[in-house]
């Protein structure tokens, strides 16, 4: 077993690297206000940005799904590290080496698998890059990348190596570095032979496969020669690390330009992406031996932002199999929120080919904008039917309406739908806009049958026990708000509330939840001279992970106000004492009408006494403000 990791370095760990700097490695993030970030949440789908990033308190938290936490909680939750695998990643990244305690740590043995299998893979890409740069055997992959027009500093920009052609040389030198056969095995760099391991990749041109934090987590290999028996692209298979379907070829190389400019090309190949991106089309990526699906699409959608100018276009041979491709991208069309075209080169020519012939300045051309991918699916439809005769437009208006009819922005449905009528030759062109609006709503009708999906909490809306009974409590209604400001106060400018807030009593905060985030700031120690850690201590503090998520929330979500300072800290503490003031004078005049006038006279004279004294500071805070506190 593992030691556990020394609790100064997990500190040193969080605090050395930045929460933002970690996030933007797998979202697009812009301000929002307050010196916080947002974007879109890569935990759950949604079409505006809920998932907010506080740089200044090292946190994060999704207002739709809930998720929350700090850095070391947001790269356990997207790459699904455990906790000291998730410390050991960060430590990496910022060059600190950690202690361990309980006996010691062997790092060649008690690493998690994960962060073993990404060694590995950085390992193998450096002594591939090597092969292809000095081996005499390799000449045949380095004439393969000049042929298409790649020189050796555009291999060495996209990491391009060469497997060499023995049955082990890569299983024996990562042999030799520490790794054992089931590791290789696991990593699905080798695989079982007659007599053990032998490499998977032999004889062939590598690309490394980058996630968008830029790790190898596995390869593509291209055949070279004819007596290789084997498929002309082979990739990694699926591992721990590697799932085909959720990666993107170039996205660690194409990531920030597609966020500055909101704009991402797909291409089929690994030599089209190193094309366009020589080219000067930086924002090409590819798949990986798979079709453009949800999984990437949820990639590029947290990077593009979904705003109203982001565009995708995909580039796509102009044979039977490229129009087959294209069609199956228009399926998931509607989960993007960008606008979607497609670019046909002349001649059917791929970018490679298409720059070798016309040069960069050709493909940066293809490129530009060309067929809305809705006309394009259109169109392939359309020109199978013979438009010459009624029964022919008929066929191909009942196969394209439902098609145009899945467009859920209703003015581009209709333009499309004008548009369809035009290519069918319909001069009647309100006919094909009721046929289309008419399967629309009767597909709308079908989806609305039975429970809508729970698509998560409302923001700020927190559920009752279930054992409760009556309507959710809405912690963002007028009644709760100034508790909720008070609250985040505390937690993100503490020295603005102090020391008056750590006299309020539990009770002075009526939701219940809020109730328990005052009893967490109460046993971390209060808010007055909070110390570097003090919100890591009123999380640690949470009695559960409800509690603990909502204490995240309220120290990431921004104070509305303008201005953060004294003044408007002062009016949210009298706001809620205020409140609670007028609370407990309406029970006071209670148990003095219960009392009635022939009541114990000793009693009655302290409720009344204590009546007038709450009068008159509840006077006082209406007169004085926070003076009065």
């Amino acid at each position: 077993m593992a030691g556990r990791i020394n609790d100064d370095d997990v500190k040193a760990v969080r605090d050395a690297v930045p929460i933002d700097a970690v996030v933007s490695e797998y979202l697009q993030l812009r301000n929002a206000g307050g010196g916080n970030l947002k974007g879109l949440c890569p935990f759950h789908d949604e079409k505006s940005p809920s998932f907010q990033v506080s740089p200044s308190k090292g946190l994060f938290h999704c207002f739709g799904c809930q998720e929350g936490g700090d850095t070391i909680a947001f790269v356990r939750k997207i790459d699904h590290l455990s906790f000291s695998e998730a410390v050991e990643r960060l430590a990496a990244t910022a060059g600190i080496t950690l202690r361990y305690e309980e006996g010691g740590y062997n790092p060649s043995h008690q690493r998690g698998e994960r962060i073993r299998l990404v060694e590995a893979h950085k390992i193998a890409a450096q002594f591939y890059i090597e092969q292809l740069g000095t081996s005499p055997e390799a000449e045949i992959g380095r004439k393969f990348l000049a042929e298409r027009g790649f020189d050796q500093a555009a291999a060495a920009h996209f990491g391009v190596g060469y497997s060499p052609a023995g049955w082990d040389h890569l299983t024996r030198f990562l042999r030799g570095k520490g790794f054992s056969d089931k590791e290789l095995t696991l990593s699905g760099l080798s695989q079982e032979g007659r007599r053990g391991p032998i490499d998977r990749f032999r004889g062939r041109l590598m690309w490394p496969i980058r996630d968008v934090s830029g790790e190898v987590v596995g390869f593509g290999a291209r055949k070279l020669r004819d007596d290789d028996n084997g498929p002309k692209y082979l990739n990694t298979p699926e591992t721990a690390i590697y799932k085909k379907s959720q990666v993107l070829y170039g996205i660690d190389l194409a990531k920030k330009d597609i966020a500055k400019s909101s704009r991402a090309v797909v291409v089929e190949g690994y030599t089209d992406v190193m094309a366009c991106h020589l080219a000067g089309v930086t924002t090409a990526i590819a798949t990986c031996g798979t079709a453009f699906g949800g999984d990437h699409i949820k990639i590029l959608r947290r990077l593009l932002m979904d705003n109203g100018s982001a565009r995708v276009i995909f580039t796509f041979d102009g044979d039977a199999a490229g129009q087959k491709a294209a069609l199956r991208a228009f399926e998931d069309d509607q989960k993007f929120a960008a606008e979607t075209y497609i670019a046909i080169a002349p001649d059917g020519m791929d970018p490679c080919e298409l720059r070798l012939a016309k040069g960069n300045e050709a493909v940066a051309d293809l490129v530009q904008p060309r067929t809305p991918l809705f006309e394009f699916a259109i169109r392939q439809i359309v020109q199978r039917y013979d438009l010459e005769t009624p029964a022919g437009r008929a066929a191909a208006l009942d196969e394209a309406a439902p098609i145009v009819a899945r467009i859920k922005n209703v003015a581009s449905q209709h333009e499309v739908a004008v548009q369809l009528a035009g290519i069918l030759g319909i001069l009647d062109t309100q006919f094909v806009v009721k046929r289309v609006a008419q399967l629309a709503r009767w597909a709308r009708d079908r989806g609305g049958k039975g429970p809508a999906p729970d698509r998560g909490r409302p923001y700020g809306e927190v559920r009752a026990p279930a054992a409760a009974s009556g309507p959710a409590l809405n912690l963002r209604s007028p009644a709760h708000r100034t508790e909720r400001e008070l609250l985040k106060l505390a937690l993100q400018h503490p020295h603005l509330v102090s020391p008056a807030f750590d006299a309020y009593g539990v009770d002075e905060f009526t939701a219940p939840p809020y109730a328990a985030v005052r009893q967490c700031i109460m046993e971390a120690g209060g808010a007055t001279d909070a110390p570097s850690d003090y919100l890591q201590a009123v999380m640690e503090s949470a009695p559960n992970d409800t509690v603990r998520a909502l204490v995240t929330e309220l120290a990431v979500e921004a104070v509305h106000a303008r201005v953060v300072d004294e003044a408007y800290a002062g009016e949210q503490l009298v706001a809620v004492r205020r409140r609670a003031v007028d609370r407990r004078l309406l029970d006071i005049q209670g148990a003095l009408a219960r009392l009635g006038q022939n009541g114990d006279p000793e009693r009655l004279a302290a409720v009344q006494n204590e009546l007038w004294v709450l009068q008159q500071y509840g006077q006082a805070l209406r007169n004085r403000g926070a003076e009065a506190l």
